[in-house]
C-alpha cells in the first residue's frame, strides 16, 4: 500500500524549494509577519517575495497586497500568520490561486486545549486532504533550505547556519530554531534541512523524513519528537531509511509521565508507550537519544563517519587520567579497545622515551602537539583491530591539521573529543570547518561510537534478512475464529483460548473437559497419571486466586475430589461465572515456565511481548517487546534481552531447553496477532513451557494456559 503520494511529496519539495511565496500577515513591526518578510526578504533575486495585509500599503521597502488574489502570479508557498479564526479561510483563497503548499504560522489551534480550537485544527486538516493544499503547521515556525540559504521562517533566532547533510526535523519550533541551531553552528555540524512541524494538522514528521530519504544530499535523518499522530507512518518511513542506509536519529518525548503530559498540553500529540517505542526504535535502527547534545553529536558522527571496517576502538590523549575516563566510559559502553600489537607499541614508545604510556587508551603527553603525532597516530589506526581512532584533546592547530589530513588519507574512521573550552579558537574552529566529529565529554563520545557501530551492525543483518512478513490468514484458521465469535463473548476460557492459539500451530497441551467427575477420570485415566484439573470459565481469568486449579493429581480418588473442590470454589469465588466444565490437563513438568503475550497499542497496532513466565511476571517485568511481526532472528534477540530466560540455557544441572522451538512460537504468535488486528483484544499464553531439547512430540513448548479477549 503506497502512503506517500507525488503530489504530496512535489508540495514538501516545493515548501523546501520555492520561487515565490506570500507572507499573509506580514507587518513592519517584529512579530511573526514581520520577522518572516524579514528573513525572506534576504533571499530576493531568487524567491519572488510577496507581503499580504489590507492595513498597509508597502511593508519593509515592498508592495504589500490586500489579499492573495490580488497578487501577479501564483505563489509556489504562502505563509499564513493571521489569527487563528482567520487560517482557514486564508487557506481556501490560497488554494483558489492555485498554490499546492503553505506553511501555517498561527497558533492558537488544538495545542491550546479547547475542543473548538481542536475541531478548526480537524477542519484545516480535512481541506489539506480534500483540495491537495498540503500544510505544515499550524503553530510552527517555518522551514529553511539551508543548502542552498532559503528561509522561509519566523524564528527571532535569525537565519543563519552551517550547509551539510543532516535533515533536522523538529515538532516544535522554538526548540528547532533555538537550541538546535546554535548547537549546531557551535559543533560545525552542517545541516541540508530544517523543518518545524508544529500541530502537524497535515503534514507531519515522517511525511517530512520520506522526502528527506529521496534526498540525496542528506545522509543522515535528526528528529524531535512529541508524539506520533500515525505511528504506522513512521514505521514505514524507518524501513525504507534501513533500505536507503540512512539513519535516523531521534528525540522521542514521554519517557517520564511529566513528559507525557507536557507533550500533551503543548501539540496535543499522543505520546504511546514509551517501553513500546524503546523497542520499536531497537526493531527498525532509529537512534533513540535522550538530549539535544546527544542528538547533534551522533547524527553529527554519523554523517561525517564511514562504516567501521572493524569494531576496536582506539583512544589517544595528552593527558593519562582523561585516558583513564574515556576507556571507563568506552567500557561501560561495552566498546573494544584492543591492546596494541609489539610494532605499534614499539613505534610508540621509540617516541614517547620512557615518558606518557605506550598502550590503548594512549597516554602521549605533549608529543600530542608534536611533530611525531601523525606517527603515533597511524601507528594505532592502522591495527587490524580498529576500526575507529579518538583523540582526546585541546591541541593546537599543527595538531588539528594533523587530523585533517589523517582523515583524508585513512579509511578509517576519527572523532575528537575536545577537552578545552569551548569559546572560539583557531584549532577548534578548523576540526568544525573540516567536519570532524565533534565531542565535549568522555561519556558522549562512548555513546555516540556505540551508535556508531551499533548502528552498522544492525543495518548489516536488515539487509541481509529484511523485514518480516506475514502469511495470510487461512481458511482453517478463519473457521476457528468464527466459531469462538459466535460465543458472543469478548473474554475466551482457557479451553476455548487453546483452540484460537493451536490455529496458529501453537502446541498446547493434552487435555479434556469434563462435564462430571465421572468423566473426568475417564479422562485422567486415557491422558495418564499425574494430572491437573481445572476450572474452565470466561468469568474467572485468574484460576489459581479462585481455588480452581489442582496439580499432580495421581489417581482417580484425587480426581474425584479434586472436581468437587473446583466446583465449590468456582462458586464461591464468582457465584454467577460460567463454567464450561473442568479441564483435564496432562502434567507438564522439567520445563521453564515463560509468558508470551499480545496487546494492540492504538498507535502502534500490534505487539508481542515475551518474559519470565508465572505469576511473578507482574512483579520483575522482565519482559521484551517487538512490533509484529518478527522474524526468527528478532524472536532470538527478544529471549537473549530477557534476563530470566538465561535460564533457558541450563541452570545447575539442568538441561539447555528447546529455545529454537519457543523462537517459532514466538513468530507465529506475532503471525497471529497482524492476521487478528481489529478482531484480538488481548493474549496471554502464560506459562508457556520451554522444555528440554528433544523432548516431547510438539517440539519442546507447550502452552499450559492461555487467555484471550476478542473485540466486541
Amino acid at each position: 500500500m503506497t502512503i506517500w503520494t507525488k503530489d504530496q511529496m512535489a508540495s514538501i519539495h516545493t515548501m523546501l524549494n520555492p520561487k515565490s511565496l506570500a507572507i499573509v500577515g506580514a507587518t513592519p513591526r517584529q512579530q511573526y509577519g514581520g520577522r518572516m518578510l524579514n528573513a525572506a526578504l534576504k533571499m530576493k533575486g531568487r524567491v519572488n517575495v510577496y507581503a499580504v495585509n489590507p492595513k498597509y500599503d508597502e511593508i519593509l521597502g515592498v508592495k504589500s497586497y490586500k489579499s492573495i488574489t490580488e497578487l501577479p502570479e501564483t505563489p509556489d508557498v504562502v505563509a499564513v500568520v493571521v489569527p487563528y479564526n482567520h487560517v482557514l479561510a486564508t487557506l481556501k483563497e490560497a488554494h483558489a490561486k492555485g498554490t499546492r503548499a503553505a506553511i501555517v504560522i498561527s497558533a492558537g489551534f488544538s495545542e491550546r486545549g479547547v475542543s473548538d480550537r481542536a475541531d478548526l485544527q480537524g477542519e484545516v486538516a480535512q481541506f489539506a486532504r480534500e483540495s491537495g493544499l498540503r500544510i505544515s503547521g499550524p503553530n510552527c515556525l517555518g522551514l529553511a533550505n539551508i543548502r542552498d540559504d532559503i528561509w522561509l521562517t519566523s524564528s527571532s533566532r535569525g537565519s543563519s547556519g552551517v550547509a551539510g547533510t543532516v535533515g533536522l526535523v523538529c515538532q516544535s519550533g522554538a526548540t528547532l530554531f533555538g537550541p538546535f541551531l546554535a548547537r549546531a553552528a557551535d559543533s560545525g555540524m552542517g545541516l541540508s534541512y530544517v523543518v518545524s512541524t508544529g500541530n502537524e494538522a497535515d503534514l507531519d514528521f515522517s511525511d517530512f523524513a520520506r522526502y528527506l530519504l529521496d534526498d540525496e544530499g542528506t545522509t543522515v535523518i535528526a528528529g524531535f519528537v512529541e508524539g506520533f499522530k500515525n505511528a504506522q507512518k513512521f514505521i514505514e518511513v524507518a524501513k525504507i531509511a534501513a533500505e536507503r542506509g540512512k539513519p535516523i536519529v531521534l528525540i522521542k518525548i514521554g519517557r517520564s509521565d511529566l513528559g507525557k503530559r507536557a507533550a500533551s498540553s503543548h501539540t496535543a500529540a499522543l505520546t504511546g508507550s514509551d517501553a513500546l517505542y524503546d523497542a520499536i526504535c531497537k526493531q527498525y535502527g532509529v537512534i533513540r537519544v535522550p538530549s539535544y547534545d546527544d542528538l547533534l553529536e551522533v547524527s553529527h558522527l554519523l554523517a561525517q563517519s564511514k562504516k567501521p571496517k572493524r569494531p576496536g576502538i582506539a583512544v589517544v590523549s595528552h593527558s593519562g587520567g582523561i585516558c583513564s575516563l574515556t576507556a571507563d566510559m568506552c567500557g561501560q559502553q561495552g566498546l573494544d579497545l584492543p591492546p596494541l600489537s609489539e610494532n605499534a607499541l614499539g613505534v610508540i614508545n621509540g617516541i614517547l622515551k620512557g615518558f606518557g604510556w605506550a598502550a590503548n587508551p594512549a597516554d602521549v603527553t605533549g608529543k600530542a602537539n608534536g611533530d611525531a603525532f601523525p606517527e603515533i597516530m597511524n601507528a594505532m589506526i592502522n591495527e587490524p583491530d580498529v576500526g575507529t581512532l579518538a583523540i582526546a584533546s585541546a591541541g593546537k592547530e599543527q595538531q588539528t591539521d594533523q587530523i585533517i589530513a589523517l582523515r583524508k588519507t585513512t579509511e578509517k574512521n576519527v572523532a575528537y573529543m575536545w577537552t578545552g573550552t569551548r569559546d572560539a579558537s583557531p584549532a577548534l574552529t578548523k576540526l568544525k570547518q573540516a567536519g570532524v566529529p565533534l565531542f565535549y565529554t568522555p561519556d558522549s563520545l562512548a555513546r555516540g561510537l556505540r551508535h556508531l557501530i551499533d548502528y552498522h551492525t544492525w543495518h548489516d543483518k536488515r539487509l541481509q534478512q529484511g523485514f518480516a512478513s506475514t502469511p495470510a490468514i487461512t481458511a482453517a484458521q478463519t473457521e476457528t475464529l468464527a466459531k469462538l465469535k459466535a460465543l458472543k463473548r469478548s473474554v475466551l476460557s482457557e479451553s476455548e483460548s487453546k483452540q484460537l492459539i493451536a490455529a496458529w500451530d501453537v502446541p498446547v497441551s493434552m487435555e479434556v473437559c469434563a462435564k462430571d467427575a465421572d468423566a473426568a477420570v475417564r479422562a485422567a485415566d486415557k491422558i495418564g497419571y499425574p494430572v491437573v484439573l481445572k476450572g474452565d470459565s470466561p468469568d474467572i481469568p485468574h484460576k489459581t486466586e479462585a481455588g480452581i486449579v489442582r496439580l499432580n493429581l495421581r489417581n482417580a480418588e484425587e480426581v474425584r475430589a479434586a472436581h468437587a473442590t473446583i466446583l465449590t470454589n468456582a462458586k464461591l469465588h464468582a457465584a454467577n461465572a460460567n463454567l464450561n466444565g473442568v479441564l483435564v490437563q496432562e502434567m507438564v513438568t522439567g520445563g521453564v515456565e515463560v509468558i508470551v503475550g499480545v496487546s494492540y497499542d492504538a498507535q502502534l497496532g500490534p505487539t508481542l511481548l515475551f518474559g519470565t513466565g508465572g505469576v511473578m511476571v507482574e512483579v520483575y517485568k522482565d519482559v521484551a517487546m517487538r512490533h509484529c511481526p518478527i522474524t526468527p532472528t528478532e524472536a532470538h534477540e527478544m529471549i537473549n534481552e530477557v534476563k530470566g530466560a538465561k535460564l533457558l540455557q541450563g541452570f545447575r544441572g539442568k538441561p539447555a531447553c528447546d529455545v529454537d522451538a519457543l523462537a517459532d512460537v514466538l513468530v507465529k504468535v506475532s503471525h497471529l496477532a497482524v492476521n487478528l488486528d481489529g478482531q484480538l483484544a488481548e493474549l496471554d499464553i502464560n506459562p508457556l513451557l520451554v522444555l528440554p531439547k528433544g523432548r516431547g512430540t510438539n517440539g519442546g513448548v507447550k502452552a499450559v494456559d492461555a487467555l484471550v479477549a476478542l473485540k466486541g
